[in-house]
């Protein structure tokens, strides 16, 4: 009889073509230079423009920008824009894109556990 894990490893390398795409699909939505950290920091808090830009050192405005809105676009952050003078914009997670909380907290498990280079 095999465990869950063994069944889930053998029903991936059944599709492994599949698999493969939605990896590649994975991929193309977070492979931005920028676009992990903040969905990390917006995995903390909401943020505004100006937050997020000062905690991502060397991200430039435009950077920011486009990546914010790509991530718009996925569906994984909410822009809200206030009408105020001067304008306040605050960008937080969508409920989707909260399910990532468990792949951040295995990253620093990760980084913790890693040996560090003498």
């Amino acid at each position: 009889m095999q465990n869950h894990t063994e069944q889930a490893c053998a029903s991936i390398a059944d599709n492994i073509d599949e698999v493969h795409g939605e990896i590649r699909k994975a991929i193309a939505i977070f492979g931005g230079k920028w676009k992990l950290e903040i969905l990390w920091l917006l995995s903390q808090r909401m943020h505004r423009f100006n937050e997020l830009r000062r905690a991502i050192p060397g991200v430039t405005q435009h950077m920011l920008t486009m990546q914010l809105r790509e991530l718009e676009s996925d569906g994984l952050v909410r822009r809200t824009l206030y009408p105020e003078i001067p304008p306040r914009v605050e960008y937080e997670l969508t409920d989707q894109a909260m399910r990532l909380r468990p792949v951040f907290e295995a990253l620093l498990t990760f980084m913790q556990g890693r040996e560090q280079p003498a």
